[in-house]
Formats: structure tokens, sequence, C-alpha cells
């Protein structure tokens, strides 16, 4: 009796030291969750948090020369741009790219900081890694505001910041808004498409997607694209080496050599009257909206 008396004691003793190995396995792992969990957090919560807004302005232009000088209501087009973007939120800091003296001058006259780059840049991509390179502080996300963009919004950058910032598979995010009607078959007005997830599939400068009949369908939302971007820093620094792309090379668009190379665009849709300066005839157009609206 005393030897199965011994025995039960034993098992006894054997199951609750069994436990207390699995309660201290189990807890130990709750510990080490918990602190990745806040390790990986705290790692999320400075991911991209460094930011640069970059205009690139050139003077040279094959639809309208000068554009970035022409003056919308007594001021320079690129001074409107430039003043509404110090509005946004998410940006550390902002300078001017460009390669031409009147235009930096111009942008010295009204405050700005100007990074002077070369005349050998292809696009405002690549005007804005070469000012990237040349800014003495490390910046992990850079925003491309097109400086033909007088009524940008402020939100706007901050949405495609912050998309960016929320994306860690993409590389490059942009704003898109409703295509009106009459833009629909304007080659200056660029078409959009994306998937479920808010990626981008493809762009152009024809009616995307185009249906049998050749022919606008007023109940499908087709989607304007607007011109700012932004680009994580590190991507930036490849994307001159990239080799020119079939349908970059179509379309004119430079944001098709980032989808052709397999890396991802994310999308947000925003409502935004979009006012883009592309022909003289525009600069009507934009001070009327501006007198509508008492912008000054």
């Amino acid at each position: 009796m005393s030897v199965c008396s011994s025995s039960s004691s034993s098992s006894s003793s054997s199951s609750t030291g069994k436990a207390w190995i699995v309660h201290s396995i189990l807890a130990g792992t709750a510990i080490a969750v918990a602190i990745g969990a806040r390790a990986y957090l705290g790692r999320a919560r400075k991911f991209r948090t460094r930011v640069v807004g970059i205009i690139p302005a050139r003077y040279a232009s094959s639809r309208f020369e000068g554009k970035p000088l022409v003056h919308i209501l007594g001021k320079p087009m690129i001074q409107r741009t430039w003043e509404r973007s110090k509005l946004a939120t998410t940006l550390d800091h902002l300078v001017v790219a460009t390669d031409d003296e009147k235009i930096a001058a111009c942008c010295r006259g009204f405050g700005a900081d100007v990074i002077m780059t070369s005349e050998s840049c292809q696009n405002g991509t690549e005007r804005c890694n070469e000012a990237l390179e040349k800014l003495e502080k490390k910046y992990d996300i850079v925003v491309n505001i097109q400086g033909d963009e007088p009524l940008i919004e402020p939100e706007i950058i901050d949405g495609i910041v912050k998309a960016l910032q929320a994306a860690p598979d993409a590389v490059f995010s942009t704003a898109v808004t409703s295509l009106k009607p009459e833009d629909a078959f304007d080659p200056n007005r660029v078409k959009c498409v994306v998937d479920n997830r808010g990626y981008a599939i493809y762009f152009s400068r024809g009616l995307i997607p185009f249906n049998k009949s050749a022919k606008v369908n007023p109940q499908f939302p087709y989607m304007l694209h607007l011109g700012i971007q932004s680009y994580d820093s590190k991507f930036l620094q490849i994307y001159p080496k990239l080799q020119p792309t079939p349908l970059q090379l179509e379309e004119d668009l430079e944001q098709l050599k980032v989808l052709e190379n397999g890396y991802k665009m994310k999308v947000i849709k925003v409502e935004h009257e979009a006012h883009g300066v592309d022909t003289p005839e525009d600069v009507e157009k934009i001070e009327s909206l501006m007198r509508e609206r008492n912008l000054s």
C-alpha cells in the first residue's frame, strides 16, 4: 500500500510540476508576444515619419512655356501652389526644385527654399530625386506637388502621406477624384482604375474603362488622376535607374513605369474640383473660380 501511496504522490507531484511548466511557458509566450507587439507598434508609429514636399518646376514646356511664373490674380502660380502646400500638416519641409534661374529668383522672392536641379531631368519624379539628394536632412517620404495646381487642397497632401504610411507594401501613393463627363476624352486629363484594395491598376490619357458603345457611361464612376503623388524615399532613389517602359513611353505617364516594374501604388479618392493649369486658356478658368470662391 505504501508503494502505491508513494507512486500516487509522486505522480501527483509530477503532474503539478508539468502544469507549472506549461503555465510558465504560456505566460512567458504571452509576455514575449506583448513585448514584441509593443516593439512592432513602436516601429509602426515611427514608420515613414519624416516628410518633405517638393514642387518641381521648369520653365520650358511644349504646351505652356514659363507656366510656373504666369500670374493668377496678381501672384505667380508657383507662389500660389507654395502657399497652399504650406498649410499641409504632414510636411516637415517644403522646397521648390527647378533648373531655371528666373523661377528660382521668383521663389526666393516670396520666401521659398529652392534647390537647383539639372536640365537633364526627364520628369518631375527625377527632379524630386535630384533635389532629395541635395537636401541636408534625410526624409522617409517625398511628396511631389505639381506646381500647376494653384488650388491644391492641403488635406489631399496629408491624405496621400498618411495612405503611404499605412501601406508598407506600397512605394508610391496618389489621389484621384470623380471625372467630369466633358473631360472624358481630354488627353490632358489622366484617368485611373484601381483594384478592390485601393491599389492602382492602370493610368491612361484615354477613357478607362472603355466600353463597347465607345460612349461615356453616365452611371460609371470614372476617376480622374490628380497630379500629386508621394514616394518612399528609398524607392525614389531607384526610380531613375529603372529603364523606360513601353506603356510609360506610349502614354507619356511616368507612374506607369512604377506599375510595369511590379511596384504597388496606393490610391485615395477625394472630393476635389480639379483645376490644373495645362494651357494658357486654363488661367482664365482658374481666376474665375477663385473670384467665385472669394480667394485672393
